[in-house]
């Protein structure tokens, strides 16, 4: 990409569209992410709270389970607001700094995520590889230090992009055509040579979320090839049993998002507006529905739960 001549003109101001095209349904539209929005704060919430109140659940699959709902909770904070207040007050408006500062969380949220996701499968290998070894293993201290690593991983790979994009002038358009921001998306309205940004995203991308699909998928082989060695059927169904939420999880988290990702890179004749919604369920759809699966799913939780909620009933 060559570098344009600048029109002396910096943007430090932008305008969120919102999903083009799709303007007179944003009432309708903003139903969902609403829902998905109150779903996403309270399920987590509570789901944080449970665990770090009852010290039965102070196991290490739990507490990373509370990770991964802290997480999920900076993610939907980081864009369904702002799409709401696209929705209902066509209220887009950014400044450069608040566009940056709201990637940043975006992006290293979804990495801290990511991160976390690949450490459960980690627990489940432990725990069903090793289970006599599993508290000793992932002890306490383990635990906290393996939560700062993920989010020093996510923070630090991401915090770079900062000063790509600080380094840029945006002379070309202040409009962009989505309900968040989002590095390249932000990048590419640059009249400068932003090939640094393309090539460095591409690294980010290889060295997080690609690296923990592919240890993920390996920890699974692992366990999988652990599991079918047990001689009892139902030790092998139980095994299999308490990695059935996670799996859930990792497919609702992934899926969407590389299906998205496909879709821009091959479906050159599909509609704006498809993109646009397509990288908002990868961003909504999975804070909202992992507090539900694993309280569906996992029944100490859910006896937590129905605890909260009817205290008197046995």
């Amino acid at each position: 990409m060559t570098t344009l001549n600048h029109t002396g003109v910096s943007y430090m101001v932008f305008h969120l569209l919102g999903i083009p095209g799709l303007e007179d349904q944003y009432w309708w539209i903003s139903i969902p992410f609403l829902i998905s929005y109150v779903i996403a704060l309270l399920g987590n919430s509570l789901l944080i709270f449970i665990i770090l109140a009852k010290r039965s659940l102070h196991e290490p699959m739990y507490l990373f389970l509370c990770m991964l709902a802290g997480a999920d909770l900076v993610l939907s904070m980081c864009t369904v607001p702002q799409a709401l207040a696209i929705f209902w007050f066509r209220a887009g408006e950014i400044s450069l700094n608040g566009c940056i500062t709201q990637l940043f969380f975006n992006h290293s949220s979804f990495i801290s995520e990511s991160g976390i996701l690949l450490i459960m499968a980690f627990d489940r290998y432990i725990a069903i590889c090793y289970p006599l070894r599993y508290t000793m293993i992932l002890t306490h201290s383990l635990i906290g230090k393996i939560g700062v690593a993920v989010l020093l991983r996510a923070h630090g790979t991401i915090f770079p992009i900062i000063f790509l994009l600080k380094r840029l002038t945006f002379c070309r358009n202040n409009i962009l055509p989505h309900t968040f921001c989002e590095h390249i998306g932000l990048a590419k309205y640059s009249c400068d040579d932003i090939r640094v940004n393309i090539w460095y995203g591409f690294f980010v991308l290889i060295s997080t979320v690609i690296l923990d699909i592919v240890l993920i998928f390996v920890s699974y082989v692992l366990i999988l090839h652990a599991v079918f060695h047990i001689p009892s059927r139902d030790a092998r169904h139980k095994a299999l049993n308490t990695c059935g939420s996670h799996v859930c999880v990792i497919i609702l988290f992934y899926g969407p998002g590389i299906f998205s990702v496909l879709t821009q890179r091959f479906g050159r004749h599909v509609p704006l507006h498809v993109h646009i919604l397509l990288a908002n369920v990868s961003m909504f759809a999975p804070p909202m529905l992992n507090p539900i699966i694993y309280g569906v799913k996992t029944k100490q939780i859910r006896d937590q739960v129905v605890h909260m909620l009817f205290p008197k009933q046995k």
